[in-house]
């Protein structure tokens, strides 16, 4: 006799980490890249292109983190004062099974928002991500190549990561994984473009 298999997992559970994780290391990939071709358009030192693009790392993961921890915590007041509320509420009406309003309790706790794990998870997939174009014009003197090497190697990256995010949300996998890959070549040919302008205009 077989079972039929059963897939009744939600994931809307794991939103709140998922969309923290798929942001921070989109921006990871995406503002590294950009700040690192920026310079890249105007100056040609390796060390140059190195230095803003851990500079890009640590600013970007401790922005992330803190700003998510924020973002979050608010969220987690708002949702705290709301059960108080519903609670008090459940009080002055009869209640008759005990054991399910405390399974049902317990229930709500668990799937409040986890600030520290949200700021975590940011943080960390910002540098995950950030470390790509770092580790990818680390060895590469030759200008041109260097440039080429950092676009190709982070083009990859965001649809991996696209791509991935879509596979643990379930979301459309392709769709994510082009819509991550050409946000991410704006970025870095709209701050490319106009770093190289600025610089060759003398200012």
């Amino acid at each position: 006799m077989e079972l039929e298999p059963t897939d009744d997992f939600n994931y809307s559970k794991r939103s709140q980490w998922l969309r923290a994780a798929v942001l921070g290391a989109n921006d990871g990939l995406v503002s590294t890249a950009a700040l690192m071709m920026g310079v890249g358009a105007v100056k040609q030192d390796i060390k140059a292109m190195i230095l803003t693009g851990f500079a890009g790392l640590v600013a970007g993961a401790c922005s992330m983190a803190i700003g998510e921890f924020v973002s979050v915590y608010s969220q987690l007041d708002i949702e705290v004062a709301q059960l108080k509320r519903d609670k008090l509420r459940d009080e002055n009406t009869e209640t008759t099974d005990e054991e399910e309003e405390e399974k049902g309790s317990k229930g709500e706790k668990e799937s409040l928002p986890n600030p520290l794990q949200a700021s975590a998870a940011s943080a960390l997939s910002f540098s995950v991500g950030a470390m790509v174009p770092l580790l990818a014009a680390s060895f590469i003197k030759e200008y041109k190549v260097r440039l080429g090497v950092v676009v190709g190697a982070v083009s990859l990256a965001l649809a991996v990561f696209g791509w991935l995010g879509a596979v643990l949300g379930r979301a459309p996998r392709v769709r994510s994984a082009v819509r991550v890959l050409v946000g991410g070549w704006l970025a870095m040919a709209i701050t490319f473009g106009l770093t190289k302008l600025i610089g060759s205009s003398g200012l």
